[in-house]
């Protein structure tokens, strides 16, 4: 940071990977560093290198503080943010600061926001990039801490930026090169207080970038780019799952076409891709790599590093992946699916499913969810803290859906709530674990759950083999 901005006292909000790399990048540059944090936890060694001060529990902000630096798990409505804002002290998240960070000639951002599919969208950008012959780093919510690749880059050539709703709450500067919505639903409403709210945040993603990308299907995400439609220059691109208009990427029979990134995209459209190509293949695993795609073509990256970048590709764990065929039953894992939207679009890639849902819904409905997907429903098996909520959606829109709530907040709940998809469950239907609920009240993490899923039907095939 340039002299001016040398401040007497940085605050950094919270010790996790974010909040470490920041206060790490700004000890670095000179500036003296106190950390607030709620728990008490190991304080990384370099942090204690460098000078930077870790006060645990406390609320207040010191004395002389002239910045705040917030970690995305602390909410706006949180006393010593609020006592930031009264005080007139500026708060920014990492991804501001990373911003502010950056040297000359830093590599260019590629931005990505959305509900859900952000991490599948970001790497598949990023393998699309690497077959194109860029040295890309997939940062920010995904990946390498984003202040870390700012103020290290090495020889990279582009930034693949995945951003959280939290981070661009508190995030005004950053100008990606190009940056893309890819869904707008309900989610993390605890948080944003309202669905307005969460989609102002997203919105921010597009005020200073040089192309703005969307999910022409998506009617938030259209909303979002709407007000960048009027230059009419190309600097807005379309993505949709049908065919595409110029100046939009789409699908036409099973081919993934450009009709933006082409030198007459009112007369001529270029292959990129086939549906094949997209793996795991789903409805919304298609408007990911079309996503990606629209990044990478618009930095450049030739039709056939789409496709090679695709091929190149390897899907991380829990997210629709299938686990096993036991009994001419499959059994698949979105354990990734903790909201509404992204438990939707998993049920619309299946004829026929024992549904395994539950957990912490985060103040989202649910009922327009079941209403969709019950005419897929052969039973549904529910755990978790939220689990009477989908119970009573299913009984007003899924009456003859046979349900069964499994009771209890240990691990092991799992292994019941398999052996009973199970029973529910014949020959050609799919049991989805899609939980549209966060998975804290029960397991680590959403990796913690599928993998207890995953265990149990295991389990389930050696019965089968004895």
């Amino acid at each position: 940071m340039d002299a001016q901005a040398v401040r007497s006292c940085v605050v950094v909000a919270g010790l996790g990977v974010s909040g470490t790399a920041a206060a790490r990048g700004l000890a670095q540059g000179g500036e003296r560093v106190v950390v607030l944090e709620q728990h008490e936890r190991p304080i990384p060694p370099v942090l204690a290198e460098l000078g930077v001060e870790v006060r645990f529990g406390e609320q207040e902000l010191p004395a002389r503080t002239e910045l705040v630096v917030t970690s995305p798990g602390w909410k706006p409505d949180h006393p010593l943010l609020l006592a930031a804002a009264a005080a007139g002290i500026e708060v920014i998240g990492e991804v501001e600061l990373a911003w502010r960070l950056r040297h000359e000639g830093a590599p260019p951002w590629l931005a990505l926001t959305g509900t859900n599919g952000k991490t599948t969208a970001v790497r598949m950008l990023t393998s699309m990039l690497a077959a194109g012959g860029e040295r890309a780093l997939a940062v920010g919510n995904v990946g390498t801490p984003i202040v870390d690749a700012v103020l290290d880059p090495g020889d990279t050539t582009v930034l693949a930026v995945e951003l959280s709703s939290f981070q661009l709450h508190w995030s005004a500067s950053p100008a990606p090169k190009a940056a893309a919505v890819l869904n707008v639903a309900p989610d993390h409403i605890d948080w944003h207080g309202s669905l307005e709210e969460y989609a102002k945040a997203k919105a921010r993603i597009f005020a200073r970038a040089e192309r703005v990308i969307y999910n022409a299907d998506d009617p938030w995400a259209s909303r979002l780019a709407e007000p960048y439609q009027a230059g009419g220059d190309g600097r807005v691109v379309g993505w949709t799952l049908g065919v595409p208009r110029p100046g939009q990427l789409g699908v036409v029979e099973d081919l993934l076409v450009d009709r933006a990134f082409t030198g007459d995209p009112v007369r001529s459209a270029e292959e990129l891709a086939a549906l094949s190509d997209v793996r795991p293949f789903a409805p919304h695993n298609v408007a990911n790599a079309l996503a990606a795609a629209a990044l990478a073509r618009s930095f450049g990256v030739p039709a056939e590093a789409v496709r090679q970048g695709l091929a190149d590709f390897r899907p991380d764990p829990h997210r629709i992946a299938h686990v096993a065929r036991v009994g001419e039953v499959d059994y698949v894992d979105d354990s990734k699916a903790t909201n509404p939207h992204a438990a939707a679009a998993s049920l619309a890639a299946y004829p026929s499913i024992v549904w395994i849902a539950g957990g912490q819904l985060k103040g989202a409905d649910v009922d327009d969810l079941v209403r969709r997907a019950a005419p897929r429903l052969r039973g549904a098996v529910l755990l978790g803290a939220d689990r009477k909520r989908i119970a009573e959606a299913l009984a007003r829109h899924a009456a003859n859906v046979p349900v069964l709530e499994v009771a209890g907040d240990d691990t092991g709940v799992m292994d019941r709530v398999v052996t009973e998809a199970a029973r529910l469950a014949s020959p050609g239907d799919t049991v989805l674990l899609a939980p549209a609920g966060a998975s804290l009240d029960m397991f680590s993490g959403y990796g913690a759950r599928g993998e207890a899923f995953a265990r149990a039907v295991r389990d389930l095939t050696g019965l089968a083999e004895r």
